[in-house]
């Protein structure tokens, strides 16, 4: 059996990373005081499933465009909420595209619903497992990759170690705030986040949040 998480990211947790990784890590600690406090506290509302069927929904679409598509598809298959996995096991393509799904989208909420119907994805145990029992669940669902599996535990699960070392957005800020000649690759970017952990998911935040700000050419 997989050892049990350690606890989510809260309010206080966030106050001590903050706390942890300017100490740990001067040129983080610079970036941190300029973004200021993190709010990376997890998304509560609704189920685990409606969060996955929506990034799946959104995933390289607009926000307003992907919302849009979203909202048809709650009406459609959920009568005005949030449609649970037995909905969607047999639901056909045609109600599904006409929501504006393409096709690789449909077969993959259906194929998300067919995993936590059977019990392939314990959808009601997930928040035992560790993180990688859940990246390794949840990438067994067609549309659902390692990136989408990270972004789960983070903004879902609260999850306070977890590094996407392939996210465009973390590399960038990695880069401005190590200054680094070249974009880090996934080993480089490894290596600068031996000082992130326990608490990598933090450090992750603010390097997509130095990317706003005003100067941030500057870095």
């Amino acid at each position: 059996m997989s050892a049990a998480p350690p606890g989510i990211l809260t309010t206080a947790r966030l106050r001590r990373a903050v706390r942890d990784l300017s100490a740990a890590d001067a040129k983080l600690g610079a970036a941190i005081a300029k973004v200021g406090a993190c709010t990376l506290l997890p998304r509560l509302d609704g189920t685990h499933f409606d969060h996955l069927a929506r990034a799946i929904v959104y995933q390289q679409l607009s926000g307003s465009a992907a919302a849009t598509i979203y909202g048809r598809f709650v009406a459609a298959v959920g009568n005005g909420e949030a449609p649970a996995p037995e909905r969607l096991v047999d639901a056909p393509d045609t109600l599904l595209r006409g929501c504006g799904l393409s096709a690789a989208k449909a077969n993959a909420v259906r194929d998300l619903a067919r995993h936590v119907h059977d019990g392939r994805l314990p959808l009601d145990r997930l928040d035992t497992l560790d993180d990688q029992a859940i990246i390794d669940a949840l990438v067994q669902v067609r549309g659902i990759g390692p990136w989408t599996a990270q972004m789960f535990l983070m903004f879902r699960l609260g999850r306070p170690d977890v590094l996407p070392v392939l996210d465009l957005g973390v590399r960038k800020g990695a880069q401005r705030i190590y200054r680094t000649r070249a974009l880090p690759d996934a080993e480089r970017l490894t290596k600068i986040a031996r000082n992130w952990r326990p608490w990598a998911s933090v450090a992750s935040w603010y390097c997509w949040r130095v990317l706003d700000l005003a100067d941030a050419g500057g870095w």
